[in-house]
This record gives C-alpha cells, structure tokens and sequence, in this order.
C-alpha cells in the first residue's frame, strides 16, 4: 500500500507586524561645538540617533544630551514653536528646532549650526541681546495719549480692514530667524535688522497708535531702514509666516510719503 505523509500544519505567528513609518532608524547628527570664552576653535561632533517619522530635530538634539553628551549647549523652551527659542541653522538654513522634523529634511545626515549674525555663547546657544535691545528701541506698544481707561471712555474700535494691515507681523516671536537669514547684518553689525523694521511697521500701521513720527525718526538713519537691499531671505525663513520684507517697503512708504 502507498504511504500518505500528511503535511505539518504550519505555526502562525499572531504578533502584528509593526508598521514601516513606526520602525526607527538611524541618521547622524553633527553639532557645531564651540566657546568663545575658552578661545576654543569650531568643531563637529558626530552622533548616532534613533529617530522615527514624527522626531523633531529639537528630540534628536535632546536624546545625544540625555544619552551621549550632557555637554552640548542648546537654548529651547516651550518645544512648540511659540517661543523661539530654539532657533539654529539646519542643514544650512535657519530654523526652529522643535519646528522641524528629520522626516521633512530628507537626509541621513543633519548638520546643525547656531545662527549667524550673532555672538555664539557656546556650541548652538547664541547671544539675543542685540535683538531685544533693537526690539525695545522700536517702541513696540501702542502710544496714545487716551490710552488709558477713563470714567465714560470706550474701547478702541477696529474694522476687520484696520486689523488686517497690522495682524501677520504681530504673530513675531522673535526667534531671530530672519537676522540670521539677512545679508545685510552680515556686514553691518548697527543695522537694526528686518526684525525690528518689521515690528516698527506693525505699530505705525495700528490705526490706534500715535507714535508714527517717533518710530519713522527711528528707522530713517544711516544704520536703518535704507540699508536694506531687499534680498527677502528674512521673509523665507520666517516659521510664523511674518514676511519682513514687505512690512520694509510698506515702511518705506510712510517715509516717501506714499502712505499716511
């Protein structure tokens, strides 16, 4: 009689597959390291890191600090794009590091560098102070004399067309972003910078502010408004979607007598 040999039945593994997008995989960072105040020359630090599709680079920067090098300097704060913070160039470009993904920049290989334009404290921390001076100078709030709240007075009354001119340069974080992008404060260190030009235009346009004569005395000097060559680079790296550069010509406006 011909033997029948009956198959085995085959083990079926229950455990799901993980899904491609959730598998980590493994890039290089390298971080610009250096400090001033040690005289110390400029060098890259090379660091594997796991990261998966949603990994920031502010995630990755935050894994080599709690698990390869405590030591790298990095500024950030609310690790939602709302402080700026965490602002440093990327593969070259400027931007926030919580703001940016590893999946969108396309490279196994990420190259982060502190902002240009400003002193480095140490490795990817640069210095602010410049920026909120300048900030301050552009009297950045609302001058009238009727300010302030009276017996019998009304709140100021706005059209949604009055708002509408002032509104996307209020959304500034003052990540310094757009100074570190600009060519002009790469060679003149007193320019006050698309930053506090731009913020010197959200007030003048503000219907409710008195204070237009002050701020365009302000920006009509030799280190100010007319140094700007018009480049735009600071409106391409805003993450707010502030544009700089038209908030410059509108302020050139003012000054030429265009606008009133």
């Amino acid at each position: 009689m011909a033997t029948v040999t009956v198959p085995e039945e085959k083990k079926i593994d229950s455990t799901p597959a993980a899904p491609e997008e959730s598998k980590p995989k493994t890039i290089t960072l390298r971080i610009s390291r250096s400090n001033p105040s040690e005289n110390l020359e400029t060098k890259f630090d090379e660091f594997k890191v796991p990261v998966q599709k949603w990994t920031t680079v502010l995630e990755a920067i935050l894994y080599v600090k709690s698990n390869l090098d405590h030591s790298v300097a990095v500024r950030y704060s609310c690790r939602q794009a709302s402080c700026g913070s965490c602002g440093m160039k990327i593969n070259g470009k400027p931007r926030l590091a919580c703001y940016t993904k590893i999946s969108e920049l396309d490279s196994n290989v990420i190259t982060i560098e502190p902002m240009n334009n400003f002193p480095i404290i140490r490795d990817l921390a640069v210095n602010f102070d410049q920026l909120i001076s300048t900030h301050k100078k552009m009297k950045p709030y609302i001058i009238n004399e009727e300010s302030e709240v009276q017996p019998g007075t009304k709140e100021f009354i706005q059209t949604p067309k009055d708002l509408e001119k002032f509104l996307q340069f209020s959304y500034c974080i003052k990540c310094g972003l757009c100074n570190s992008a600009c060519p002009t404060m790469a060679t003149d260190e007193s320019f006050i910078g698309p930053q506090g030009l731009a913020q010197a235009y959200r007030y003048t346009a503000d219907n409710r502010d008195q204070g237009k004569k002050d701020r365009l005395k302000i920006v009509d000097q030799s280190h100010g408004i007319w140094r700007c060559h018009f480049a735009g680079s600071c409106s391409n790296v805003c993450p707010k979607g502030v544009d700089p550069a038209m908030a410059i010509q509108l302020l050139r406006g003012y000054l030429l007598g265009f606008r009133k």
